[in-house]
């Protein structure tokens, strides 16, 4: 039906062969989720099937690289025995809910070393809607270009922050210039000799989404994992070297 690289999540529809009633897991939830709670997983591990491990919740909130260098954010971490063959099993509840899928492991081995990920159901449940209903995941952002802020910008740029997003550049369309935030007109190359880009400076840096501090490019994606178009949000910015406040509406991502 649709897939989403962002959440490492798909949705395939089937038909069961006549004769077999199928039962759904049901679904808790993982907005009170809690470290140290304990934790069941479900799946083939190297080919062994209906395998059950337990542990722990050892984090949560983790933004996980995957190996096509796609940031999935919002993990739960576990240090369930999780193994190839556990992907796309249920992590449950000791109710038996269903509170995360399995998605990946860390490991230098390729076998467990007792630090899993799993996306959120909270989030899988999302995910799951939109690709049904539309193919594909509708997401809310800023629609322009975010420049995440190094010491050698700020220095350059003369900023009293080191830490941030500066907006380099907005769409025309974008909804957040409309609401007042004002993107760079400074172009400056940025990069090595032989790796370089045009940034533009002199526009407002974000230093927060909803009052929670903005430091890197995976965070505010992670702040913005559950809004969708429309949906607006408080920007904290500098502008000028001066602190304030705007609310912007989002737009696709």
């Amino acid at each position: 039906v649709g897939t989403d690289e962002a959440s490492d999540i798909a949705v395939i529809k089937f038909e069961p062969p006549k004769g077999v009633t199928l039962k759904t897991i049901p679904f808790g939830s993982s907005k009170n989720l809690k470290v140290g709670q304990k934790v069941l997983a479900i799946g083939n591990p190297f080919g062994f099937e209906r395998t059950l491990t337990t542990g722990i919740i050892s984090g949560l909130g983790r933004p996980i690289k995957n190996s096509n260098d796609v940031i999935i954010r919002n993990m739960i971490q576990t240090d369930t025995a999780i193994n190839p063959g556990n992907s796309g099993g249920p992590l449950l509840d000791t109710q038996g809910r269903m509170i995360g899928i399995n998605t990946m492991i860390y490991s230098t081995s390729g076998s467990s070393a007792g630090i899993g990920f799993a996306v959120p159901i909270d989030t899988a449940k999302r995910v799951v809607s939109d690709l049904i209903q539309y193919g594909k995941v509708r997401r809310g952002a800023i629609d322009g270009v975010l420049v995440q802020l190094t010491n050698s910008i700020a220095n350059y740029a003369k900023l009293s922050v080191s830490q941030g997003l500066l907006v380099s550049e907005l769409s025309d369309t974008s909804h957040a210039k409309k609401d007042g935030l004002i993107a760079g007109s400074n172009p400056v190359q940025y990069g090595s000799r032989y790796n370089s880009t045009t940034i533009y400076l002199g526009g407002d840096v974000i230093l927060a989404v909803d009052d929670v501090a903005v430091n890197s490019l995976a965070t505010y994606y992670s702040l913005l994992e559950s809004k969708k178009p429309g949906d607006t949000v408080k920007l904290s910015i500098l502008r000028n070297n001066k602190k304030q406040e705007l609310v912007a509406t989002l737009d696709e991502a």
